[in-house]
């Protein structure tokens, strides 16, 4: 019996369909994979992706410099060498296994058709500015994106730069050849290419923006076009993704992100018009939304200091973005972060269903790179930067990054990236995205580590001398699942392995969020395995003592000579309470080591300050999907006697 994926090779070889993404897609590479491969029983392995890379045709990553399009990021993603926009080669040590090319949906190639226009023809006084200053060189061009940001922001766009009809022909065309591109590039079982687009929603220029991804291909996808976000709102964007649904038998979803820099309002309390929020808001968010991007280069979501002051590793990634806004147009203040934090939106997610029976914030946890380079590296020996404007060179860490227009974040506050995981059967459009869809997906700032979480009643440590991850699986529910209550405490496999080629880890906690019975929202953390926890690092009183650190700041290196390979652990929650409405993550954290700051200070032979050192020696980390458990609804419990 021929295999469904030697069908599938042959089909692709006969259509002449080389590695270099030529030729005439296939009907298999137009399609979204079902039936082109063979799939596993399980999900089988973490696919390894980005959602989140912009390339020449948005509108900013073009003014910040970028000249890479779409193709050459398929190719970077696929592990191809490429010449970055500043001259360097550019290559991942690993190639991807999927990629979304997330171009902004407003103004889609407008700055690029402006820097090509005649000036003559360019009249609108503050277009020609911009016009000029994108040509007179790097610094100035980076300038006039951040003054198009601001602009944006406040809805002062020059009407030239919207000219609806023209901008939607535009539109149309680059959209087109895009899907074209991705279907070529596409090759079920070995790379996936999505499309997608980014929806930019900014009031007053705090950040509501989206991901959007698609399952199918250019069939069906080249029935729409991109959505803009500016002077829309989310209803509308999912109005969009429901006609697009309706009207083609399609998929597709929305992945917030940066939610801090939203000044408090991508998980709001209340409906977007500040009214009590609709149980129908909640569930069309619930239903288009069932991701979030936690980590990225602008800055880690997962929680802040302010928050959770009983988490000691609460604050990575918060330093220079926890001060405003996306522009920082306007401060942030700490009665905001609960809005701005994923941890904190999971909890009102609780407290909403408890009100409700409705949570809008029940989302699985990635995450992505974001970046403007057309490169999606999320690797700290490898960071390509935010923009053009920060590629690799020797004044980059120090700079202010506030685009031009305020002063507060500099190039060190940069994060490298992250990078989304996905569990699943096969490396296929469907595949991939219905992992997407059943949350079972996670987050890491970059290292891939393997991190894995079923939750059940009857697990045991038994089970990891047989076939734990079926047994998960038939007696559980992976990450991302719901587990409803069965009068006893949940019980989890938890089970973390180091990158191959990364540092080895310190340890793996659970973080618990519920509500207790006053209806306040609760969160705890709790160290459930780490490195050497029978030996030196013994718990005293429940403190576990740090791993070390063995990191040469001057040389950006360290040993692998502290930490472990894996941590499993079997885990019953000591806290549960009977009808309690809760949820659980694992964070997995590896050892110390330097960040691309160490890395390029080495490279380019320059000293930092200390406090700048210090804070580039970071503990990288895995966030997995949580799982909820929820209380077993009053038509499902058990009749007692005397119920009719």
């Amino acid at each position: 019996m021929i295999s469904k994926s030697w069908v599938a090779l042959a089909a692709l070889a006969v259509a002449g369909c080389d590695l270099a993404g030529g030729g005439e897609a296939t009907e298999a590479q137009r399609g979204d994979g079902t039936d082109t491969i063979e799939l596993a029983e399980f999900p089988d392995r973490p696919y390894w992706g980005d959602t989140h890379l912009h390339t020449d045709v948005s509108v900013d990553a073009f003014g910040f410099g970028v000249r890479l399009g779409a193709e050459e990021a398929l190719k970077f993603a696929r592990g191809d060498t490429v010449t970055a926009t500043t001259g360097m080669e550019a290559k991942l040590d690993r190639p991807l296994d999927f990629l979304v090319i997330s171009d902004h949906s407003d103004a889609m190639g407008a700055t690029r058709r402006l820097y090509d226009s005649p000036r003559i023809l360019v009249r609108d006084p503050t277009l020609r500015r911009w016009y000029d200053m994108m040509h007179e060189s790097p610094e100035q061009s980076t300038r006039a994106v951040a003054e198009l940001i601001t602009a944006a922001a406040n809805d002062e766009i020059p009407a030239a730069l919207r000219d609806p009809e023209r901008q939607a022909k535009a539109t149309r065309d680059l959209w087109d050849n895009h899907l074209a591109l991705l279907d070529r590039y596409n090759r079920p079982g070995e790379f996936t290419a999505f499309a997608g687009f980014e929806w930019t929603l900014m009031p007053d220029g705090n950040n509501l923006h989206r991901v959007v991804m698609f399952r199918d291909g250019s069939v069906k996808t080249g029935q729409v076009v991109p959505f803009p976000g500016l002077d829309t709102q989310v209803e509308q964007l999912w109005d969009y993704m429901e006609a697009y649904e309706a009207n083609t038998g399609g998929q597709v979803l929305a992945i917030p992100h940066n939610s801090n820099l939203s000044n408090g309002i991508m998980f709001d309390l209340v409906g977007p018009d500040g009214g009590a929020m609709s149980a129908d808001y909640a569930r069309r968010r619930a239903r288009y939304e069932p991701v979030v991007e936690a980590t990225q280069i602008k800055g880690d979501s997962e929680t802040h200091p302010f928050l959770s002051p009983n988490d000691e590793f609460a604050a990575f990634g918060v330093a220079g973005w926890e001060l405003g806004n996306l522009p920082l147009t306007q401060k942030s203040t700490p009665d905001m972060y609960a809005g701005s934090y994923v941890r904190s939106g999971l909890l009102r997610g609780l407290t909403l269903e408890q009100q409700m029976g409705v949570n809008p914030y029940a989302f699985g946890l990635i995450g992505s790179t974001d970046s403007h380079t057309a490169l999606a590296t999320g690797d700290e020996d490898n960071f390509f930067g935010k923009h053009t404007g920060n590629e690799p060179r020797a004044d980059r860490a120090m700079a202010g990054q506030n685009l031009g227009t305020r002063v507060g974040r500099f190039g060190w506050h940069y994060l490298a990236g992250g990078y989304a995981a996905a569990w699943a059967r096969g490396n296929t459009r469907a595949e991939i995205f219905d992992a997407f869809m059943r949350r079972e997906v996670y987050a890491t700032t970059g290292p891939r580590m393997v991190l894995r979480l079923f939750a059940g009643f009857d697990f045991s440590a038994d089970d990891w001398d047989g076939d734990w991850v079926r047994a998960g699986y038939t007696r559980g529910v992976p990450m991302g699942g719901d587990l409803e209550d069965s009068g006893r405490a949940p019980v989890f496999l938890i089970s973390a392995l180091k990158d191959p080629e990364g540092a080895n880890l310190d340890r793996i906690q659970v973080v618990k969020g519920w509500v207790d019975a006053n209806g306040e929202a609760q969160e705890r953390v709790y160290d459930v395995a780490w490195s050497d926890m029978e030996g030196s690092r013994r718990s005293v009183g429940g403190a576990i003592p740090p791993v070390g650190d063995t990191v040469v700041r001057r040389e950006a290196t360290y040993e692998n000579t502290i930490g472990t390979a894996e941590l499993r652990a079997t885990w019953r929650d000591p806290d549960y309470r009977a009808g309690q409405r809760a949820f659980y993550y694992v964070r997995a954290l590896e050892i110390p080591t330097p960040t691309w700051v160490l890395f390029d200070a080495k490279r380019f032979g320059f000293d930092l300050p200390a406090d700048v050192v210090e804070a580039n020696v970071i503990q990288e980390r895995a966030y997995s999907s949580p799982v909820w458990l929820r209380p077993r609804r009053a038509s499902d419990a058990p009749r007692t006697m005397g119920e009719g």
